[in-house]
């Protein structure tokens, strides 16, 4: 066979298994099932079993049984298995573990204990015809006890989404006790991998391998973790080229991998705890994601399905002996992981009901069997026997779990407790700032750029944002004496974001703060470039910010260059040095989107610095004005529903982050009145609006934003969750 007819026959065979797995997939989704099935399944009738059976010479024209051939399309499956492990790795929230880590830990380990010592003992019992070799006894009992014992992270994850289960609790406990499964699956993988490439189990193996196996997870998640942020970051703010990030993230998993490869484990684990630390790092993008888990969904998903489905015989399942080899696999699978896990729910405080659900939750294989499996066929710890009845157990234990969940879960009660925290969730997902990425902050040394960096830091420490400090020099630095400048407002930001961490009590991961100096040459263009990497709000910060009634023609440039939400900082009175002092917030209020954006970010604000809001509603209708505090026990005129509606909302928000707000409805004719008024009545640090550009040949927020800033003397902070229009921004 010529190179050029090899290629041909591996392009025509990559074609013929992403048009059927995708079909199949879809008309899987369709019934309810995971699409993973669908992709095993037409593996399965293009293989020997089916199509091989029915029409042998197209088959061999198709899947020719040389070894180079076969080498091309198992050199696809197998990286296949590794992105898959990445993407894995990627989407293992382990927040979702931390909210749930009592009963997951107990379903976990009572799900994986009783089902793999039903593996081990069924392959102490196997005749010697049904193992690839009796000297690998010990190692195929392993590999049975590891299928039987494993849940497939994705499929629970996927199933438990359908169902509208992914916030309550008994969800959060199934994806969980799914994520330690997934990990502590992994981890046994790779220790029976070591065992097997030296043949024989003995003590000083096991402890090698058990070593080697926690050195690198040691290693991986300190300094590996920080090693990780800092490539992500760099990708993110270096690199030029398009997908950049994802060629880091691809050669991060390959490192990774490679390194376990060295200490004498599978490449697999290298794979999936990339997957965990590019996952947890905060310098990682939806944009990102959603390119890298195209590429995988897409390609390397259904290839490698369906070539371990066309590794399975099912016709050899006729046969008696192994029929009944895989009807007690399934039995003892499903048997031993649903009571498995249904003790370990009870042993973990959940009520009957719930330990039901999480058992049947936990009884699908699916995905994780089946590379197990290929794993096992590969390196000869299992045969082909073995492995068609794995992937057979895995496909029915898989399909049985949908309706089996769905039913377990019909009518399942709800607390009050979880009642309150799926509202306050709803709320934050609703959110503008629940939204955000990454953060941009473009300052000089001025005032209002140590006001802009210091609001960033402290928006970034108790939301965990990553934010970039971006120091608009007015010439690049020329030497390390320059920088003191871009210094200082980096220093603000830090501060801003270490005090945000400690009023956000119990968070996982610090902000990420990034500082660049020395770019003013041309800023709104380095703004423009900025913008392209995943930011999704930008404070300027600058002096002069304002001024003959019109904004800084530079500032209103970088505004619309930026194209999204932007905020601008004015620093006054005493925040003109930075304070560490608890900010007093005036925030007006009028029911609008961009209230509610404004209303959010001084929320956020205010629980950062242990400060205060004061919510302004200004009406221009005469009646007498009245305030409220913290509590709601007044009755409101018909007039005024609508207004105390809008105060309300603020009160709502604040009320999950533990912000005192007290709330006022003023009467005047112009609002900037009634504004200005209430800053001269108070003691306010910071006026922060939420405005909206207007059409025209300037930047302006209207009359009333224009009379504030020409009058207030107290900072402020201008929140545009719309971008400037950038067709009208003066190029002088």
């Amino acid at each position: 066979m010529t190179h050029e007819t090899s290629v041909v026959i591996f392009i025509a065979q990559i074609v013929t298994l992403l048009i059927g797995g995708r079909l199949a997939g879809e008309l899987m989704q369709r019934v309810g099932q995971p699409p993973v099935i669908g992709q095993i399944l037409v593996g399965v009738l293009l293989g020997p079993s089916v199509f091989g059976a029915l029409a042998p010479a197209a088959w061999q024209a198709l899947f020719p049984a040389n070894l180079e051939q076969k080498a091309m399309l198992d050199a696809v499956a197998q990286l296949g298995i590794l992105l898959l492990l990445l993407m894995t790795g990627m989407e293992t929230d382990l927040s979702v573990f931390r909210d749930a880590r009592r009963p997951a830990v107990s379903v976990s380990l009572c799900g994986i204990v009783l089902p793999f010592l039903c593996g081990i003992g069924l392959g102490a019992m196997l005749p010697d015809s049904m193992l690839p070799s009796p000297a690998k006894r010990a190692i195929t009992a392993l590999f049975l006890g590891t299928a039987l014992a494993i849940s497939s992270v994705k499929i629970v994850a996927l199933v438990v989404r359908d169902l509208g289960f992914v916030r309550r609790t008994v969800g959060q406990v199934i994806i969980a006790s799914a994520i330690l499964d997934d990990t502590i699956g992994w981890l046994i993988v790779s220790v029976i991998f070591g065992l097997a490439l030296r043949g024989t189990i003995e003590p000083a193996a096991v402890a090698g391998s058990v070593l080697g196996t926690v050195a690198f997870l040691t290693l991986s998640l300190t300094v590996g973790r920080r090693l990780v942020v800092n490539l992500m970051r760099w990708a993110n703010d270096s690199l030029r080229t398009e997908m950049a990030p994802i060629s880091v993230i691809l050669v991060i998993a390959g490192a990774l991998a490679l390194l376990t490869s060295a200490i004498g484990v599978h490449l697999v684990l290298g794979a999936f705890v990339a997957g965990v630390l590019v996952g947890q790092s905060p310098m990682l993008s939806e944009r990102t994601t959603a390119q890298l888990r195209g590429l995988i969904v897409g390609l390397f998903m259904p290839v490698f399905f369906a070539v371990a489905g066309l590794s399975t015989d099912f016709a050899a399942l006729a046969r008696p002996e192994l029929l009944k080899l895989t009807a007690l696999l399934i039995v003892l699978a499903s048997a031993g992981k649903f009571l498995g896990a249904f003790l370990g729910g009870r042993i973990g405080g959940l009520t009957l009901a719930e330990s039901f659900a999480v058992g049947c939750g936990m009884n699908a294989r699916g995905s994780t069997e089946v590379i197990v499996a290929s794993i096992g066929l590969s390196m000869g710890a299992l045969n082909q026997r073995l492995y068609s009845a794995i992937v057979a157990m895995a496909v029915i234990t898989t399909m049985a779990m949908p309706p089996m969940l769905r039913q377990a879960l019909k009518g399942l009660p709800m607390s009050g407790a979880e009642r309150e925290r799926l509202a306050r969730e709803e709320l934050e997902a609703r959110g503008f700032l629940g939204r955000l990425e990454r953060l941009l902050v473009a300052v000089d040394a001025s005032g209002s750029g140590q006001l802009a960096s210091r609001l960033a830091g402290l928006v970034a420490g108790v939301r965990r944002i990553p934010t970039t400090v971006l120091h608009l020099d007015e010439e690049p630095a020329q030497s390390p004496a320059d920088k003191a400048p871009a210094e200082r407002t980096t220093t603000a930001a830090r501060a801003g974001a270490a005090a945000g961490e400690r009023a956000a009590k119990g968070a996982a991961e610090a902000a990420v703060i990034t500082a660049r100096s020395g770019v003013a040459d041309a800023s709104e263009h380095v703004v423009a470039s900025e913008s392209q990497k995943g930011y999704g709000l930008m404070l300027i910060g600058r002096e002069p910010a304002y001024a003959d009634g019109a904004f800084d023609p530079q500032i209103a440039r970088s505004a619309a260059r930026f194209g999204g939400a932007f905020a601008i900082a004015m620093a006054r009175g005493e925040q003109r040095e930075e304070t560490a002092a608890p900010l007093r917030i005036l925030l007006p209020v009028s029911g609008t989107h961009s209230s509610r954006q404004a209303a959010e970010l001084a929320i956020a604000l205010a629980q950062a610095a242990r400060g205060s809001v004061s919510a302004l509603y200004v009406s221009s209708e005469g009646a007498p004005t009245f305030s409220w505090r913290e509590r709601f026990g007044y009755a409101v005129a018909p007039r005024d529903a609508a207004r105390a509606a809008a105060l309300h909302e603020v009160a709502e928000i604040a009320s999950h982050y533990g912000v005192e707000v007290s709330g006022r409805i003023a009467r005047k004719k112009q609002a900037a009145d009634a504004i200005l008024a209430e800053l001269a009545a108070g003691r306010y640090d910071l006026l922060l609006m939420g405005v909206s550009p207007r059409t025209g040949e300037r930047l302006f927020f209207g009359e009333t934003a224009a009379a504030v800033i020409a009058r207030a003397r107290c900072s402020l902070l201008l929140l545009s969750g719309e971008p400037a229009m950038p067709t009208r921004v003066p190029k002088g």
